[in-house]
């Protein structure tokens, strides 16, 4: 392996002289080992930059499609990665038997079998952004964050993966705090509360797809990246073409603005590493550590998002419930160093 290839971690161990000690506890007696906690670390921090620029397209320069912006993020990911793989930048497999001088760069039988991970991806991505309709903000956060409880369920129906009491108070201790946070919010929608019930599910059955194929597929966080987007952009494609999204892109009055330009170059490059950092989030640790990361930095961006953007009003109960969540994931966090 070139030294080029070794400068950025793959989901799977790569060779002792590519990253020494990379695979080591982050410290004695630690659950997580050093690569699993950069991943969960730049994975939070890129998710956080790369909401502020998204709110900064839909908001402040009011683009008015999410799913083009998504659409843009996928082409430019892929296209980097072809890019990447040709220069032999990076590698796409941990072995040879996935290499493949195709114009695919992967065996055909290699993405058929990612297949069900791009299925779950597009269940994911529709069914989240259709979720935001039917619910107000505070409730839309307060039902999200239960997310955690249905990807315990999935992982253990998928690989029977067990919890110790600690992870599932820490647990307890999140879903409380949102409902804490969501109380004076409690407004019922049975559609809308389905249909973000219905995320959650989906969301929870994309991270354990991630985790399951990441581990038997012999692709790297890079070659799930790239069969993902080999499959899922030109439905994406034709998704919004046929919503006349694409159209509405066109006529946006500032498509050709700097700022606006600059906006979305950022937003595609942190995208790239978004995706990246949660394939291999998910590989290296687990699903519902990757839900806890998710937990988390939305408290960062809570926070960024009042300091850039405003519009918060304070709430007790709001922040009591932010309080405890952010309680619930560092007990968790504290749980997985310790190995509980």
């Amino acid at each position: 392996m070139s030294q080029k290839i070794g400068s950025l971690p793959v989901s799977d161990p790569p060779p002792t002289s590519a990253i020494s000690g990379g695979d080591d506890p982050l410290f004695k007696g630690s659950g997580m080992t050093q690569r699993g906690a950069y991943a969960a670390v730049s994975y939070m921090s890129c998710a956080v930059l790369l909401v502020m620029f998204n709110k900064a397209a839909l908001s402040s320069y009011n683009f008015p499609s999410a799913n083009v912006i998504t659409l843009l993020q996928m082409i430019c990911s892929t296209c980097l990665l072809y890019v990447m793989k040709r220069w032999k930048f990076v590698t796409l497999s941990v072995t040879e038997r996935n290499q493949s001088d195709s114009p695919i760069l992967v065996p055909v039988k290699t993405l058929m079998h990612t297949l069900p991970l791009s299925i779950a991806y597009l269940f994911y991505m529709l069914v989240t952004m259709e979720s935001v309709r039917g619910v107000n903000v505070p409730m839309y956060t307060t039902l999200r964050r239960t997310t955690v409880v249905f990807t315990m369920i999935v992982e253990y129906l998928l690989t029977r993966q067990k919890y110790t009491p600690p992870i599932f108070g820490s647990v307890a201790l999140i879903v409380f705090g949102a409902f804490v946070a969501g109380a004076h919010d409690l407004s019922f929608d049975a559609r809308g509360y389905g249909i973000v019930f219905l995320a959650n599910i989906a969301t929870a059955i994309y991270l354990a797809t991630i985790n399951r194929i990441g581990k038997s597929s012999g692709l790297n966080s890079f070659g799930l990246m790239w069969c993902n987007g080999l499959v899922c952009g030109p439905i994406l494609l034709f998704w919004t073409f046929i919503r006349g999204e694409l159209r509405l892109t066109m006529n946006f009055p500032d498509l050709y603005s700097p700022g606006f330009m600059a906006v979305m170059l950022f937003s595609c490059i942190l995208a790239f590493f978004l995706n990246y950092f949660i394939f291999l989030n998910t590989t290296l640790n687990s699903a519902l550590t990757q839900t806890m990361c998710g937990n988390l930095k939305d408290l960062f961006t809570i926070g960024f998002g009042w300091v850039l953007f405003g519009g918060l009003p304070f709430d007790l109960l709001n922040v009591l419930g932010q309080i405890l969540g952010f309680i619930g994931s560092g007990l968790y966090a504290y749980c997985k160093l310790r190995g509980n």
